[in-house]
């Protein structure tokens, strides 16, 4: 468990609402089996709304009324969030109400009343193909941590992971002979996913060169390590492809994130099926996939002007 989770734990167990908050987390954790960030997202949600619970008079979730649901609402609206800061603050809530349905706190159901703000599908921020060639060719051989930092940007192009997938990755999940990496994606779910000749190679040269100088009592199995020995943690992740993104120019452009649209839609691109990019993304829905054929536009006007009958 991580320390913020911890300090999240120790706000919400000082009140009678809170302790029963606490449960439906570990609920969620145990039964649903959620990642930490997920758990640590629907935490902060929620400790807001018991605070302003609280301030209403509601110590318990059977005081909670349509009034208190009505205003709180009012005022996610009014603290200028994303829409998407919004609509997950209002599922945790519709989680947690359900929650207390079901183990008897409540007697009516209160998510009819809540309505989730309609969300804007906005495309993803897709770099070229010699954009992300410029990410890769970065790294400088005189850096200390070189062979991590290549080895950690080609493996990102090259299976399309998450920041907190790729932090959590094992030598043991890698299968450098066969050519594949098994991560453990949302909602604990294992998936593998092909390497290239690149991604191996680059990989192969950082556990020869540089890992076993970094390695301590308390490394693990983990493959990429900080300087103290430690697994990465994907906020790490993040700040080294950010660091390379700015010396290649594509500051603005380009995060972990990035690479993973980059991977999906480069893909699609030189003739991959959704289906197996939706494995291989550990998509649950293939409808999540398919932004990605909005993206590739060179690849709608080769479709377009091959099965048009006047293309």
């Amino acid at each position: 468990m991580s320390t913020q989770i911890q300090n999240l734990n120790a706000i919400l167990d000082a009140e009678p609402l809170g302790k029963i908050v606490l449960a439906f987390l570990n609920y969620l954790t145990v039964e649903a089996g959620l990642s930490d960030n997920t758990i640590l997202g629907y935490g902060r949600d929620l400790r807001d709304f018991t605070a302003f619970c609280l301030s209403k008079g509601a110590k318990q979730p059977d005081k909670i009324t349509t009034a208190i649901l009505f205003d709180y609402a009012k005022t996610l609206a009014r603290q200028s969030k994303a829409e998407a800061s919004i609509n997950r603050s209002v599922v945790a809530m519709k989680m947690f109400l359900r929650f207390c349905r079901m183990m008897g706190h409540i007697k009516s159901d209160l998510t009819v009343f809540l309505e989730s703000p309609k969300l804007w599908q906005k495309l993803p921020i897709v770099c070229s193909k010699d954009q992300v060639a410029k990410l890769m060719n970065a790294p400088d051989e005189k850096e200390p941590y070189y062979y991590r930092d290549y080895a950690l940007l080609e493996l990102l192009y090259a299976t399309g992971t998450r920041a907190s997938e790729i932090a959590g990755l094992k030598i043991s999940g890698v299968n450098l002979k066969i050519g594949y990496a098994r991560c453990l994606g949302k909602g604990k779910k294992e998936r593998v996913i092909p390497l290239n000749r690149t991604a191996i190679a680059a990989v192969e040269q950082y556990l020869e060169q540089l890992r076993p100088k970094l390695v301590k009592p308390i490394s693990g199995d983990f493959l990429f390590l900080s300087r103290t020995g430690n697994a990465l943690s994907r906020i790490e992740v993040w700040r080294i492809v950010k660091k390379y993104a700015c010396r290649a120019g594509l500051s603005r452009q380009m995060t972990t994130h990035t690479l993973r649209h980059c991977f999906a839609t480069h893909l699609l691109s030189g003739g991959a099926d959704l289906r197996s990019l939706q494995e291989m993304l550990g998509h649950v829905d293939i409808a999540t996939t398919q932004i990605y054929t909005h993206v590739d536009q060179e690849r709608l006007r080769a479709i377009h002007k091959k099965y048009h009958p006047r293309g």
